[in-house]
């Protein structure tokens, strides 16, 4: 009958003794309480307690945690917006008997505390500046929540203000009003475009003409160079310089006939174009110039007896 009974005794004897030790994992701290009062803290490694007096009354993670609060709001210019301001927090190491006892829920307090910074602060701005302005929002809530919170043995490391989320009619008239803007400016662009191809056609233009202008002076004056060279033949064989001319405009009269008929698909009619039509053009050009001679001769003689008076 007693050798059961110590074997019970050992037995419970060695749980209890199991019981003495406990493990706190790495950025965990355990707090000890004895017969319900706060005993010790203690952090990661092996740790032991008396059995049955001590108890682990709850441990803390003393990692850096994450809180997103969604908060809705209005701004300066009456339009609702929801705006999700995420939290990075952590338990201070060597204050985590404030973090255990003073606060029982202390993600309900970090919301309650982000609604009132970023109700007070969005309402002092247009919907425009709450885009441009969320890191301000973001110090203001880092600010004063860490002020707030150091007190209950938490350090608030970073606030973001991750998303801006206004109402859908208000996106939809900011995305036609995006639109328009980018329009316009296409507009622009298309319009300058438009205009430097209008110019430097213009200017490409201009300058075929000048080239052009030139080719034909070039021309022109070539064909005045072999007519002096023509006309100067001429005269060496006793041909004087009217008849040279009008011989000269007949053969180009007959070169151009020439030049017609080989065109098979050509419209031009050249005018006169009677077989008689070179001969009486020579009679009427060598008369012309005779007759022109004359006159300048006439003129010549009128003046002389006025300037030997």
């Amino acid at each position: 009958m007693g050798s059961p009974f110590i074997y019970v005794i050992i037995f419970f004897s060695v749980i209890i003794l199991i019981s003495a030790f406990f493990i706190v994992k790495q950025q965990t701290a355990a707090v000890i309480e004895r017969f319900g009062k706060f005993q010790s803290i203690r952090h990661s490694g092996l740790q032991i307690k008396i059995p049955l007096v001590d108890r682990i009354s709850g441990k803390l993670s003393l990692k850096i945690q994450q809180l997103d609060v969604i908060i809705e709001t209005k701004t300066l210019d009456d339009v609702f917006v929801r705006l999700k301001v995420s939290v990075q927090y952590k338990v201070i190491r060597d204050k985590v008997y404030d973090a255990f006892y003073k606060l029982d829920y202390p993600h309900d307090q970090i919301t309650s505390f982000v609604f009132d910074v970023v109700r007070a602060e969005v309402p002092k701005m247009k919907l425009d500046d709450v885009f441009v302005k969320k890191d301000d929002i973001a110090i203001a809530v880092k600010r004063d929540l860490q002020e707030y919170m150091f007190e209950y043995g938490y350090d608030i490391i970073k606030t973001l203000v991750t998303d801006i989320d206004p109402d859908a009619q208000v996106k939809a008239a900011m995305n036609r009003i995006n639109a328009s803007e980018r329009e316009k400016v296409a507009a622009q662009y298309e319009g300058d475009a438009a205009r430097i191809l209008i110019v430097e056609k213009a200017k490409a233009e201009a300058e075929s003409k000048r080239l052009q202008g030139q080719g034909i002076a070039d021309q022109r004056r070539e064909i005045a160079r072999g007519l002096e060279e023509s006309v100067e033949v001429l005269n060496k064989v006793g041909i004087n310089s009217q008849e040279a001319s009008a011989l000269i405009v007949v053969t180009q009269h007959y070169d151009t006939l020439q030049s017609i008929g080989q065109e098979t698909n050509s419209n031009l009619i050249l005018l006169p174009n009677s077989p008689q039509a070179g001969s009486n053009m020579l009679n009427d050009m060598v008369a012309s110039f005779t007759a022109s001679n004359q006159i300048g001769e006439a003129m010549k003689n009128a003046k002389k007896p006025k300037n030997e008076e």
